[in-house]
């Protein structure tokens, strides 16, 4: 007979009670647990995810009012929110077994219990169990729907030739399932265009669910994007759903997809192919039922050449390509850009509105804008920051100035300072004008990477 794959743990200061029940539970499940001491139920919490709790009323210490009982039940919904907690109660306490259920037990059953109900009763109940587990997931993913509509970077802003351009491929795609790839330079706006493909596509109701491949090591790719089981490897202690499960119906938008080491693009592949995917540690598959949007700075075609990446992957990514542009090919559009971060960041740090000059309007236009938005982002949030006065001039903005790939090589006509600037410069353009990431890259706060931001005139 094979068993329902669920943990139960029973707890009851009665040792015949606890051996009788772990000699016939355990037939029909498994895992089953027992316990007489309650005091020792949080350890026991902390080290397995129970799906149900079969709790006496009465301990040795209360034998009667029910009082321990409600305080264990207590503590365990304290933990686990989620838990199915039966009470096992003697009939005469019936009336504070239904109280019981008041606060927040599931049922209860009488002593000595029938086998037949007692299998009945859990089996129901562990329905209950995954009915509420649906529920928190749905309740994460609803979450997320939220804080992705009123993100404060959530519109599109772009009126230029090239940006219109761009849209009305995404108005004509978005509704459809294909595969879409975006090509663009770091803090084009990459992702911003995937969520506006989401929100426009029949599954806006769904999720949208962001993975950046480049961040994830070869160890950790299979466990993050498709999931373990537990026991898969040493940290595995519950099973867990994966990137793609997380976005079943929905979106999942694989970012940095350039990234990826040739035997991780196979195994990619193979889950875009079969829309399956395994958990590690499992044999079962999982079909999956998500729109594949994926992006990357880098020359995918040419990599394909040279051999360092699946020209099958490309061909099944790239249903629809859409190439984004950098922000020096759409000047027109920085007006309006640094209005929309002008508020944002006014807002944000409770400063009165401040308004763009004309020469600082032309300087930013001027400029080539290695990290594109992100960085003129970023710039705006310093400028708003720094200045004074309400209106923002062409000196309140420092703009990062190109320097020469090869400087670095030409040590020796460089003094310690000349060094430091170019590092810094390096590693802002490196991560598109992200003053965090830099910061953190060159081991300073971001207030001193501002210092010598300022000091560097970068």
């Amino acid at each position: 007979m094979e068993k329902t794959e669920a943990k139960i743990l029973v707890i009851d200061d009665d040792r015949d009670i606890l051996l009788a029940a772990k000699l016939f539970l355990r037939q029909h499940f498994t895992i089953v647990h027992t316990e007489n001491k309650p005091d020792n139920i949080p350890d026991l919490m902390r080290n397995e995810n129970y799906d149900i709790f079969l709790l006496d009323m009465n301990f040795s210490k209360d034998a009667t009012s029910g009082q321990e009982g409600f305080h264990w039940l207590n503590k365990i919904l304290e933990i686990d929110p989620a838990a199915v907690v039966i009470f096992i109660t003697g009939y005469g306490d019936i009336e504070l077994a239904v109280n019981g259920i008041k606060e927040g037990a599931t049922n209860f059953i009488l002593k000595p219990w029938d086998n037949t109900k007692l299998l009945a009763e859990l089996t129901a109940n562990i329905q209950i169990r995954q009915s509420k587990k649906e529920l928190e997931i749905l309740k994460s993913k609803q979450q997320l729907l939220i804080s992705d509509t009123h993100s404060s970077f959530g519109e599109i802003i772009g009126s230029s030739a090239v940006m219109q351009q761009v849209l009305n491929t995404v108005q004509k795609v978005a509704k459809t399932d294909a595969n879409i790839l975006l090509l663009g330079e770091n803090g084009t706006g990459k992702e911003m265009i995937a969520k506006a493909i989401h929100k426009a596509s029949l599954r806006h109701h769904e999720v949208f669910v962001t993975v950046d491949l480049g961040a994830l090591t070869e160890s950790l790719f299979e466990s993050e994007l498709f999931g373990y089981k537990k026991g898969a490897f040493t940290d595995a202690k519950e099973d867990r759903s994966g990137r793609f499960e997380a976005a079943d119906k929905g979106s999942i938008f694989l970012d940095e997809i350039g990234n990826l080491t040739y035997s991780l693009q196979s195994k990619l592949l193979s889950v875009l192919q079969s829309r399956k995917i395994t958990r590690l540690g499992s044999h079962k598959e999982t079909a999956i039922d998500v729109r594949v949007i994926c992006a990357t700075n880098m020359p995918l075609y040419q990599m394909v050449e040279e051999g360092n990446f699946r020209q099958d992957l490309l061909y099944r990514v790239n249903t629809v390509e859409i190439q984004i542009p950098p922000l020096r090919d759409r000047t027109d559009d920085i007006p309006d850009l640094v209005a929309h971060f002008l508020k944002i960041y006014t807002e944000k740090y409770k400063l009165g509105k401040k308004k763009m000059s004309v020469a600082a309007i032309k300087r930013l236009k001027k400029h080539s804008w290695p990290g594109n938005i992100r960085e003129l982002q970023h710039t705006v949030e310093r400028a708003v920051i720094m200045s004074e006065g309400p209106n923002l001039q062409a000196h309140d903005f420092f703009l990062s100035k190109p320097i020469h790939k090869n400087a670095l090589l030409n040590s020796e006509h460089l003094n310690l300072e000349d060094t430091e600037k170019i590092l810094i410069r390096k590693v802002i353009d490196k991560h598109g004008g992200n003053i965090t990431k830099a910061a953190k890259e060159l081991g300073l706060t971001r207030a001193s990477l501002y210092r010598r931001i300022e000091k560097y005139e970068l």
